[in-house]
């Protein structure tokens, strides 16, 4: 049996969905998008048992970055994001956590991602996607060997993300799910950053994107 395990934790006045990825063996663990209530997230690793050794964002909107900097202090683990990203994680302006919380946030990641760069963390190996659109600097983490996908705000189950905040871009978001996303193998989970897990072949046939083929 696989050692692989993820847990959800739902968060903040937009549910996302922050992700504790850990090894159920050496309780090593990820948090990826850890958006608000960074004591919940906290609590919740020492309830687990584990032990953090990085945060991995998929793009810096507010409701994904929001207890980053805490976890990451609490942990002394370093903040992974896309490079085109990293600027919208020190502009409030761009990742709107004054508009939308009313508490600025900025910071900048200290592990810089590319399109294509393999991660080696927990004794997985993770692979970044570039996927632009919903942000220019959006990426998805995938697991070829655990056949899981972590796609952010850019793929939902029967849906996509917006791209009326800055940096969005429909085409690209169209481009980045029908040429990246849809081209992994069908039964990969998927865990989006808002709502129910699902698999990339039931999007490939029922999201309202696919019609874009």
């Amino acid at each position: 049996m696989s050692d692989f395990r993820i847990k959800t934790c739902v968060l903040g006045p937009v549910s996302t969905n922050c992700y504790l990825v850990y090894n159920d063996t050496t309780k090593e663990a990820v948090a990826v998008d850890p958006g608000d209530n960074g004591d919940y997230i906290l609590n919740k690793c020492s309830e687990l048992g584990i032990k953090l050794q990085a945060v991995l964002l998929t793009h810096g909107h507010f409701d994904h970055i929001g207890a980053a900097l805490q976890i990451a202090r609490a942990f002394t683990i370093p903040i992974y994001a896309s490079e085109t990203e990293d600027g919208m994680l020190a502009d409030t302006s761009l990742n709107l956590t004054a508009h939308f919380t009313g508490h600025s946030l900025s910071f900048h990641a200290d592990r810089l991602v590319h399109d294509g760069d393999e991660l080696e963390l927990l004794g997985y190996k993770w692979k970044v996607i570039a996927t632009p659109g919903h942000t220019a600097g959006s990426v998805c983490y995938y697991l070829p060997e655990e056949e899981v996908l972590l796609s952010g705000d850019t793929l939902f189950q029967d849906s996509y993300g917006r791209t009326d905040l800055p940096t969005g871009s429909s085409r690209a978001l169209v481009d980045s799910v029908l040429r990246k996303l849809f081209i992994l193998p069908g039964d990969t989970m998927v865990y989006p950053g808002h709502g129910e897990s699902t698999t990339i072949g039931y999007e490939a046939q029922n999201n309202p994107i696919a019609c874009y083929r």
